[in-house]
């Protein structure tokens, strides 16, 4: 015998409330209809399912059987809807997110962290890239969000660009580096010492690249090749190498006492980090939410770095 499982659903909600009236107001709706479907179960079993002249109504053995099975539906419904209302409130759902490997490691894993501690049902998953491939990413919508350093110019028209904070590189070495405990540091101090590159496909190489031609560092010596934060700090820690980072990220490493910057002006990237959204498409609550806390956290850090 198949039963109506709305049927089941109206019996658990008169059998929770205590009443036919008041199941009806559980359920949002009219009292007669409410009655109607007891009366149209009753006679789909064969069987009563409240006892006769009690009041208040007392369901017999097989409604409150019926009833326990209708419990589980009405359930279902509440965690249904639960689930909705979380979802366009951005409070659930899945995000995925890239960026480039130094960044995200070194200041937005930080950030995803704090907002998770919030949100423990939004789920992020996070990868690695470089603009032209977060880009096509984006494009084709396999990617919600990329942050990534990049070019105001350079963001096409299919894009939102929303900038989080200005480009500024610093040469980083250990914090017990010899040249960090010197009061003055020359340009020719640093000629000694090998260098750290990231990756020769990385935007940072080229700012590398441009900063040491730029301070006259013709003959580079390079120790160590790492995509890797990790990989960087554990060789930076380790030996008196340098490198050129993002002042971000050396200024989150100083709070730790793990590096430090020297204090040499290097020129600034023209590239900004930023979030990138395809422009047009429908974006999730929660990634909407992801993208204002982003925004709020890169705004006190910029106050934070700027005070430095």
């Amino acid at each position: 015998m198949k039963l109506d499982p709305r049927h089941l659903e109206i019996l658990a909600a008169i059998v929770e409330a205590g009443g036919l009236t008041e199941g009806a107001v559980l359920l949002g709706k009219s009292q007669p209809s409410v009655s109607r479907s007891v009366s149209l179960l009753e006679d789909r079993v064969g069987e009563p399912l409240f006892q006769p002249t009690r009041r208040p109504l007392q369901p017999t053995e097989l409604g409150l059987a019926l009833a326990q099975e209708g419990q589980r539906i009405l359930d279902a419904g509440r965690q249904a809807s639960r689930l909705v209302n979380e979802y366009r409130q951005g409070l659930a759902g899945a995000i995925r997110v890239a960026g480039t490997p130094i960044f995200m490691d070194g200041v937005i894993s930080s950030v995803i962290a704090e907002f998770q501690a919030e949100h423990p049902s939004i789920r992020i998953d996070q990868s690695y890239g470089y603009p032209t491939e977060l880009l096509s990413k984006i494009s084709g919508e396999a990617l919600d969000v990329a942050i990534l350093p990049i070019r105001p110019a350079d963001v096409a028209d299919e894009f939102e660009f929303r900038q989080i904070l200005p480009g500024r590189n610093v040469i980083a070495c250990r914090a017990g580096h010899p040249l960090a405990r010197k009061k003055t540091v020359k340009l020719e101090d640093i000629t000694d010492y090998s260098w750290i590159a990231p990756p020769a496909n990385s935007p940072l190489f080229r700012d590398l690249r441009n900063t040491l031609d730029g301070i006259g560092v013709r003959d580079l010596k390079i120790s160590f090749t790492g995509g890797s934060l990790s990989a960087v700090v554990n060789v930076l820690t380790g030996s008196d190498s340098l490198t050129v980072l993002p002042f971000s990220v050396v200024f989150m490493m100083q709070r730790q006492k793990t590096l430090t910057a020297l204090p040499i002006k290097i020129g600034d990237p023209d590239r900004h980090l930023g979030c990138v959204t395809l422009s047009g498409r429908h974006m999730s609550a929660s990634t909407h939410r992801l993208l204002e806390f982003i925004e709020r956290k890169f705004e006190m850090l910029d106050r934070l770095i700027c005070d430095a």
